[in-house]
């Protein structure tokens, strides 16, 4: 009988290889797990958190059948909310009332507004709205254009229709004047002031509402050193101020925020924009219509 020949198997020196990728494969996985663990979806968060919140808000019926015992009605009660502070519901009431005033004003200025005359300015306590002085009047005078009478009682009409107290101030630029009418700046501010304000009353607005400033050449808000500066410095200022708590501090307060404005590059080209709408960015472009006065040596100058 032959004898079976024992043949010997070759040995295979890469078998570490099929652990080593096992070891890998559940390294991996195991990353893999522990990163979507510490990934949070806030989203998935907020839901699961608002679930739980609405589950402990509503009413839960214990049932006999779960129990073996009478019905109980247990109720879990809302938190008690916080009421919001009476300052607090007073500012926003002012915010809303003031915004609907600034757009009955945008609406009544809008031609001014078109023409790059009129900015408004939200305060902290009230709104600005800065109307160029060469619309509204003659150099060196104080009587209202007749052509603008007509925006200016639409607004008076829209400022009848509220209580704030009406600040309307006068301001010119620092260029010296010497007339019979007007020995100085002080008595021409504070005259066109008292123009605009005479108009607003005779057309509604409670003349114990309204306060007539004049300011001179004391609050620039360009530099005086150039033509373009001074044109914006001759300007009436319309400061509607929001109602004040008792014992409050009633002077007008410093500018803030813008609402509609001329922009720099049509001031430039003296273009006009054809919206008129509010918003917080700079809407209108300027129209430089500059004040022709010629400088007189005031009395006692140097």
């Amino acid at each position: 009988m032959a004898r079976r020949v024992h043949v010997e198997e070759h040995e295979n020196h890469e078998r570490w290889l099929v652990s080593y990728a096992d070891f890998i494969t559940l390294l991996f996985s195991f990353f893999v797990v522990m990163y979507a663990i510490s990934t949070l979806s806030e989203s998935k968060y907020k839901v699961l958190s608002d679930s739980l919140v609405q589950a402990f808000r509503h009413d839960r019926v214990v049932t006999a059948q779960s129990t073996g015992l009478a019905p109980i009605n247990r109720t879990t009660q809302a938190p008690t909310r916080r009421n919001p502070r009476p300052a607090d519901t007073l500012r926003y009431h002012q915010e809303q009332k003031l915004l609907g005033i600034a757009a009955q004003i945008t609406d009544a200025l809008r031609a001014l507004m078109q023409a790059g005359q009129v900015k408004l300015t939200q305060l902290p306590h009230g709104l600005a709205v800065e109307i160029n002085a060469s619309v509204l009047f003659a150099p060196a005078q104080a009587t209202i254009q007749p052509e603008v009478i007509g925006s200016l009682t639409n607004v008076a009409h829209t400022l009848a229709g509220i209580d704030n107290v009406i600040h309307i101030e006068g301001h010119t630029d620092n260029l010296p004047i010497n007339t019979p009418l007007y020995p100085s700046n002080w008595e021409l501010s504070g005259a066109r002031a008292s123009s605009v304000v005479r108009l607003f009353a005779a057309n509604g607005v409670a003349p114990a509402r309204l306060r007539a400033v004049g300011f001179a050449d004391n609050k620039p808000i360009a530099s005086n050193d150039t033509a373009d500066g001074r044109q914006h410095n001759r300007r009436v200022t319309l400061l509607i101020l929001a109602d004040q708590p008792d014992g409050a501090d009633a002077n007008p307060p410093a500018r803030d925020e813008t609402i509609a404005a001329p922009s720099d590059a049509a001031m430039a080209n003296g273009a006009a924009s054809p919206a008129a709408t509010i918003s917080s960015a700079a809407l209108l472009p300027a129209a430089a219509m500059a004040d022709t006065r010629t400088p007189v040596r005031a009395s006692g100058g140097t």
